[in-house]
């Protein structure tokens, strides 16, 4: 059973909080067993709060249970990495984040949310169209890991989803 709402905290990352959002994210991402090495590291996870902002979602006893990256890119904005410990997964984390990042967006005066799914995680868009998302394009994968399987990294690619607010 989850626990209730004031058990939980969302606040921006600061730069303290690397380590506990390597692990968070490392953590949630261990299911893409068809990349090689990890999601994410200290290097990129500090490129990122310069770049952008990441909530994190604190339990009552201040442990980390879920972040996501979200980005202003001009007029829209950009929902990322978003990350639940695999304990908590399943358990309205990710759409309380989801919902503390667009109204963060609201308050910006912007109206359009993206996300991008990798095509290997089809898993993941009925989730995201759970949470009023739409596919609205594709575009390739370029993030900086290789797969494990050349064959499988050539048939790879990002579906592109979108939100109006």
């Amino acid at each position: 059973m989850p626990e209730e709402r004031s058990a939980y905290s969302i606040r921006p990352a600061t730069a303290a909080d690397i380590p506990s959002l390597v692990e968070l994210v490392n953590s949630a991402f261990a299911i893409e067993e068809f990349l090689e090495g990890t999601r994410t590291d200290a290097e990129r996870m500090a490129a990122h709060l310069e770049k952008g902002c990441i909530l994190l979602l604190e339990g009552a006893d201040g442990a980390p249970l879920a972040s996501v990256y979200t980005e202003r890119r001009g007029e829209h904005c950009y929902l990322g990495m978003l990350a639940v410990a695999p304990a908590q997964q399943g358990s309205g984390l990710a759409r309380r984040l989801i919902e503390a990042a667009e109204e963060r967006f609201r308050q910006q005066g912007l109206r359009t949310i993206e996300i991008s799914v990798l095509s290997l995680r089809p898993e993941l868009l009925p989730i995201y169209r759970r949470f009023g998302f739409v596919e609205s394009g594709v575009e390739p994968f370029l993030y900086p890991r290789t797969f494990k399987d050349g064959e499988v990294g050539r048939n790879c690619h990002c579906v592109v989803m979108t939100k109006q607010l």
